[in-house]
């Protein structure tokens, strides 16, 4: 409760998890000399510490009370929820049983993950090879409204837009203006970050649907889903209606969850989340 920016670190460490070889805690292995593990890929580098943390910690408790019976995998899911509704998101039921994976290896990272300088053609496409329509999509992507963006993905938003305009003439001038000051070093210091948000960043509403026609969405992503046909409809919908947003996320999240979960044989309940409980090659 003393750090909300924890319940945004999470939701995005699951996410990044969940895409990539699916809901198995693969995204938590650490690299090795026979391997360079997910958590090493590029896209992967700005995860936030607090989200690993939060299940290690949860992790290392369970295995003093109840040893090899809890995944990393269940632990980051649930972990997920209870930060999302703790800072004002809805609450959505969770199924148990995944297996943490017996895979992790950043060369499987790429094209799995949206970025923010991708079409939407491209990321609809991408959500689409998962499984999930375009409002699922839509729905997901709210999880914006808590959390922050690195000043580096939305950069070539205010430096170095066009020919005409150094700055992204559809970004609200004064958000704009804030946003050159907030980020002017961000090509020494790469941490350098803004709120996604920039109303109520530690709490989880529709604001974030609210902002985007008013120029206020950070990056080029956020702003072309209020103007695309395919998506606009949805953003209009959410801002206009948190009761359906909070509904259709929820769903969107459960769907997430399982999907490709590992039961059986195909994964592990690990002794730690870092590392497998054999040495994988």
């Amino acid at each position: 409760m003393s750090n909300p920016a924890t319940a945004a670190g999470t939701l995005r460490l699951f996410f990044h998890d969940c895409m990539v070889e699916g809901c198995d805690a693969s995204v938590f292995i650490a690299s090795n000399s026979f391997n360079t593990a997910e958590r090493d890929a590029d896209v992967n580098l700005s995860l936030s510490g607090d989200g690993y943390e939060v299940v290690v910690r949860a992790k290392t408790t369970l295995e003093l009370t109840c040893p090899k019976v809890v995944s990393c995998a269940d632990i980051l899911a649930v972990a997920t929820r209870d930060l999302v509704t703790m800072v004002g998101g809805p609450y959505y039921k969770i199924r148990l049983g995944r297996k943490d994976g017996l895979v992790s290896k950043a060369s499987r990272v790429e094209g799995n993950l949206p970025r923010s300088n991708m079409s939407m053609t491209h990321v609809i496409n991408l959500f689409a090879s998962k499984g999930f329509n375009v409002q699922e999509m839509v729905a997901l992507t709210g999880g914006h409204t808590i959390g922050f963006s690195h000043c580096i993905e939305f950069s070539d938003r205010l430096y170095s837009y066009s020919k005409k305009h150094a700055t992204d003439p559809e970004l609200n001038s004064k958000f704009a203006a804030g946003l050159r000051n907030i980020c002017a070093n961000h090509t020494i210091d790469k941490t350098m970050s803004a709120f996604n948000d920039v109303f109520t960043p530690g709490k989880f509403d529709n604001m974030y649907f609210k902002n985007l026609p008013r120029g206020l969405g950070l990056l080029a992503y956020d702003h072309a889903l209020v103007k695309d046909p395919r998506t606009k409809p949805f953003v209009e919908l959410y801002a206009t209606n948190q009761t359906v947003f909070f509904q259709d996320f929820s769903r969107a999240m459960q769907k997430l969850s399982i999907h490709g979960i590992k039961t059986a044989k195909n994964g592990e309940v690990r002794n730690r989340c870092d590392q497998f409980n054999s040495i994988q090659t």
